[in-house]
Parts: C-alpha cells; structure tokens; sequence
C-alpha cells in the first residue's frame, strides 16, 4: 500500500472539514461564504489526494457525500433511486482522463459518444408524476432524502401539471429551479426597496424562493425549470437507447431542456462545445458554471454505473475560477473535532464574481510558508464554489507582519503538537478541548450519522456552554432529564421543545453503517463505516472481532484483507475501540439507542452474493475495475488479499501472489471466462 505523505493527509483532514461546513451553509441555508469556483478547487484537490492515497476516501470525506440534509421545516422524502452529484473537472487533460477512464473501464480503445449539454447554476429537484399527473416534488436534500416542495413547484409554469403523451405508470423527471438574470436583478431591485435583504446571486434567489413556507411566496417569484434526467419509473423504459432520445422524450412531454446541447463523437469535439460555450455564456439569459459531459448509449452507462457520489459515465467541466484582490486582515485559528488547528484568513470583504467573501482557507502551517503569506499582505483571492475560498497569492505591504502559528490550543490552552508524520498541528486536549467535544457531537447529529433535526451548530453549543449535552448519549435523555426547562428557554416554546424531542426519538433506532460514521472514528467515512459493516454484519462482531486484532491476529489479517481498509485505517480503528473513555462513552450511547444488523438491499438470488472474491492479474473481456463493481452490484464482498475465508480468487493474465496463495489455501480460481459465466448464470 502507498505510504501516505503526512503533508497530504493533514491537508486532506483540513479541506474536508472546510467542505462539510461550506455545504450545510449551501445546501440547507442558502448562504455561502464563498463562490462556486473556490468550492470545486477544494473538492478537485480533494480527488486528487485521494486518488494518489485510496485509503483517505473515508466517512471523513466529502467526496462520499452529497449536497446537505434537508433542511428543517419540510416533510422529508425518500428518492426511490438516489440523486447523485457530478465529478468535475478543470483542464484539457482532465477531459482526456475523464475519457481515458471510461476506456478503460470497458476495455476499449475506440471514441465514446458523448452528449454535451449546459450546467444550469440552480437548485436541483425530482417531480415524480403518476398516470401522467404531477403528484409529488422533492430538492436534492443529501441524495438520499429531500425536501417536500410539491405546493411550491406547482406555482412554476414551466413545469407541466399533466405530462403530454403516454408516459409509465410512474415515473420520475429531475432537472434544475432556476432564475434569470433580469428577472434575479429585478427582485432584489424590488427588496431593496423595501429595505430586505438581499440574494447573494441567482442561485440563492432561486433556492430561497422554492424554500419558502408559504407556496404564495413561491408563486410571486419568477422561477424556471430545465429539464435533465430521470429517476425511478414504473413500467417500460420509455427514453429509448440514448441519452439524445431520453432529452426528445422528456422535450414531448413538455418540458424545456438545458439548450444548446451538442452530440460529440470525440474529446476534440468535446473542447470545441467548452469553448463555444463559455464565449456564449454571458450573452445566456441564466447563469451556467460548466458544461456537463454524459456518455450517450445508455448501455454503456449502465456497465458504466457509480463511484461514491457520482456516476462514471458523466462528468461536469467547470469554468475558470474568478478572482479579486484585497487585504489578508488577520489570520485565526479553528479547531475540528479531531484536534486539527486549521488557519483561516480573515479578508477585507471583496465582492468575487458576485459573492462578498471575507474568509478564505489557509489549509495548514505548511500552506501558509508555501505561499509565504503574512498577515497585512495585498492578496489574489479565488473563489471555486460553496466553501471557502483559497488564497491564490501574496504581495507583501508595509503593514505586513509574519504569522506565528500557535504552540497551545486556542480553545483550552493544551499543548498543540505537530506529529511527525502529519502536516496538521493537533491540540493534544481530547476530551477536555470545547471545541472538539462539540465538533464532535455536531458530526454525531449530521445528515449522514444520526441527522437528528432542529440540532443545528447554534443549538448544540448553547447546550454544551449549559452543561445540557456533554457526551452522545446525552441527547436520548434529554427529555426525561427536562422537566419543562428547555420551552422556558430563550427562542424555545413548547412546541418546538416538543418538535426536538420528537426528533430525537425518531433516531433511537439506526444502521449499523451510519452509526460507525457517527463515532467520528478518524478516516472512518462513510464509504468506509459501509465498507465494514458489509464486512461485519453485527456491531458486537465487530467490536469482538477488533477487541482480538493485534498486527499479528488473524482479526487484524481480516481486518486489513478487506478491499479499501488498510493498516493505517486499521490502526485507527481498533484504537477507537480500545481506548476505555470510548468504550464507556459507547456502553452509554447503547443502553438507549439501537443499532440495526447491516442489511443492504442484494440479490440473494445472485450466484456470488455474499461471497468474498479477490481479483488479480489482467483481465481482457472486462476491466478489473469493472469486474470489481459488478461484484459489488451483485451483493459481494471485493477483498484485497487471500486468505481462508476467499470464496473465489478470479485470475487474469500474469497472476501473481494471489493466486499461489489461493493454490496453497485451495481457494477456488476462475479464469476470466469462467467468472462471466459465473455471474451470467
């Protein structure tokens, strides 16, 4: 396994932290701090790292996350196929790579065809409409859950009540609420007026319209839809081969698409529409940050199918980042829930491509000497999307003055040390530190952990500074510890005291896969909390199981055999569940909530469901990669390295090690042919 530079994962730890916060303030607030370009420049260097160092994709990471948890207030609904996010990519040759990729996943050398089609900057939504008749509408949410908005998405004319034609019983159409410019400039001109506040941009304008309690609100304001994709439908596929008569389908049922639109045969033709495009892009009447790239024949996206949070066969080539110069003020120190002192430039508001940013990140002690930054310097500030954004470039002044990074934690004084191995700086307090005991909890409560509504940052504080919530297993006995206290609270009432409560109670009961993410278990994300309860099954197995792992334990040869987890995952692993504060803290959490057996949905008809398979040596008929997915797909279990628990080793040309253990275990091994006809049966 590659040795993990301690520069990169501290940065890696950093970048990750900054995106989760940026997208809550996106996806659930509508109010970014920064613009669309700074955003996808973290989350580019973010896949970058991770792409170098695979173990770092953990529940820490963003790019296994989507978007935010609905936002409070609405009903919630359940998207019947997950609504993904899109990679992105920058350059020329992250186009070639992007193409590169798609060849080698399907062993080809030939061009895929590919349709180019404008990525609309607005709030993505799913309709579903039954016999022809729009019946329901949610926003994207975390993917996996959205935000009730049918009364609202039923003031939008462009959003047809009654499709045109025969559709399938049920069938659900996902596109983007939009504003346009003039009619963008035009509302905030009218809120000025009357002395509200304004919309940072279009896309703000458009979520906070659609997000409004009262669907009248929503109807006064000009709202589009484009048109993109589909979700879950019941009854025949009615979009044809393409992913150009899937758009002319969704176009004679009365929707408007994304357009201009081109088919292009090659990656030149591919750079032609970019360029053509974003010559274009001011003179649209709608704000695009990209062009979006999807393979046409929908067969190959279905061999294509998914990574993490986005699918393989589409991806969205963004838009230079835009920048502003303006004065680094002061430079403060934030600390995460796992002790990382993070820097962070406190700016002159500049207004960046339409946003007002006054932060931007610093990454670590490392970036600031790189770039050799003080605080006073005349700095180049570049946005990339919804988190902070980076600092590009320092001049120096004559008020500049260089910056000391702290020896002492700022919250509770403890030494901060600077591991040897690491680029990050850690607060050595633990659980003494505030602001990792509440980091920490906030995790806890998050969309993808227990996603316990109405305990926004605000709220959790506020009971951590009153004593009212000091450890997980506080929030399941905060009602009976109550007594009528907290609807006394300032902002609080009985109703929303009760609305807690409520909340609370509906999350006693959680998967096995969300609640190892919820530990906040370094490089435990949620690929990989899925990855070891698919693996586990039960949490007393695999609390037993690593209670027995030592380095040289069959546990720990189980352990780091399984596809993805590594001996530095392992290591943080097994010493979360060895250290006593933890296990009580857990022994606590488990005498009120109830963790469910890992069950995830597999076709127990499949000839290698729950089987452990490892791949090795080159295969000609389907990539590795390809091999290793619909393993997956079909309910196995991909491991790493061989041993007497491998159900099937599949062996390529030049087989190495792995197969001479299988011989000497007798493991079964196929050859590639009889693989296919294995998972053909």
């Amino acid at each position: 396994m590659t040795k993990i530079d301690p520069i990169v994962k501290a940065e890696h730890t950093t970048i990750a932290e900054q995106i989760r916060h940026h997208d809550r303030l996106y996806y659930q607030q509508d109010a970014p701090e920064i613009d669309d370009s700074a955003y996808d420049r973290l989350r580019q260097r973010l896949i970058e790292i991770e792409a170098r160092f695979p173990a770092l994709a953990d529940a820490a990471s963003p790019s296994q996350n989507i978007g935010a948890a609905p936002a409070a207030g609405f009903n919630k609904i359940r998207h019947g196929v997950p609504m993904l996010s899109l990679g992105n990519c920058f350059t020329d040759q992250d186009v070639t790579d992007f193409l590169t990729k798609i060849q080698r996943f399907l062993s080809i050398d030939n061009d895929v065809a590919l349709m180019a089609e404008l990525k609309i900057d607005g709030l993505s939504c799913s309709l579903c409409y039954e016999n022809n008749l729009l019946v329901q509408a949610a926003t994207r949410g975390d993917g996996q859950e959205g935000e009730d908005v049918t009364a609202n998405i039923r003031t939008i004319a462009d959003i047809p009540a009654q499709l045109n034609g025969s559709a399938p019983a049920m069938v659900e159409i996902r596109g983007e609420i939009f504003m346009n410019r003039d009619d963008f400039i035009a509302l905030n001109q009218n809120r000025a007026e009357k002395n509200e506040n304004l919309f940072a941009n279009p896309r703000n304008a458009a979520a906070g319209s659609l997000r409004q309690l009262d669907p009248t609100i929503t109807a006064s304001r000009p709202l589009k839809f484009f048109a993109y994709g589909w979700g879950a439908m019941d009854g025949d596929d009615p979009y044809g081969p393409t992913q150009q008569t899937a758009r002319q389908k969704l176009k004679d049922w009365g929707f408007i698409l994304n357009e201009p639109a081109r088919l292009c045969q090659t990656g030149a033709d591919l750079m032609a529409f970019y360029q053509e495009i974003n010559h274009l892009r001011a003179a649209l009447e709608f704000d695009i940050d990209g062009v979006v790239y999807k393979v046409n024949d929908r067969g190959l996206q279905d061999r294509l199918g998914f990574v993490s949070r986005a699918p393989r066969w589409a991806i969205a080539h963004k838009f230079a980042a835009e920048q502003a110069e303006t004065f680094l003020e002061d430079i403060i120190i934030q600390v995460g829930r796992t002790g990382a002192l993070t820097p962070v430039a406190i700016l002159t508001p500049i207004n960046v491509g339409g946003v007002m940013v006054s932060r931007a990140t610093l990454h670590n002690q490392d970036e600031i000497a790189r770039k050799d930054i003080h605080i006073g310097d005349r700095v180049i500030v570049q946005r990339a999307g919804d988190v902070i954004p980076q600092i590009v470039s320092a001049t120096r002044t004559e008020q500049s003055r260089p910056f000391a990074f702290p020896t002492h934690c700022p919250e509770c004084d403890s030494i901060a040390l600077r591991e040897a191995d690491e680029a990050v700086t850690r607060c050595t307090g633990g659980l003494i530190c505030p602001a990792q005991a509440v980091e920490r909890l906030k995790h806890f409560v998050s969309r993808n952990a227990f996603d316990i509504e109405g305990l926004g940052e605000k709220i959790i504080v506020e009971f951590w500074n009153d004593h009212l919530v000091c450890a997980p297993a506080d929030f399941f006995t905060l009602e009976q510890r109550d007594h009528g206290q907290l609807a006394k609270r300032p902002g609080w009432g009985a109703q929303s005291a009760r609305n807690l409560f409520d909340a609370i109670e509906k999350r006693r009961t959680i998967s096995l896969d969300r609640f190892l993410y919820a530990l906040g278990i370094r490089q435990i994300g949620q690929t990989t909390a899925k990855i070891l309860a698919r693996n586990y099954g039960q949490l007393e197995i695999m609390r037993h199981a690593l209670a027995n792992a030592t380095p040289d334990s069959e546990s720990w040869s189980d352990l780091t055999a399984i596809e993805g987890i590594g001996a530095t995952i392992a290591t943080d692993l097994v010493g979360f569940f060895a250290e006593k504060q933890n296990q009580i803290v857990l022994e606590n959490l488990l005498k009120h909530i109830k963790v469910n057996d890992f069950n995830e949905v597999v076709d127990h008809s499949s000839p290698v469901a729950g089987k452990t398979i490892v791949f090795t040596g080159t295969m000609e008929k389907m990539s590795r990669i390809e091999a290793k997915a619909r393993a997956e797909a079909m309910g196995a279990k991909v491991a790493g390295s061989v041993s007497a628990k491998t159900d099937y080793v599949v062996a390529g040309l030049e087989a190495g090690s792995k197969l001479k253990k299988a011989r000497d275990l007798g493991v079964t091994i196929l050859d590639e042919d009889q693989w296919i006809d294995l998972i053909r049966a």
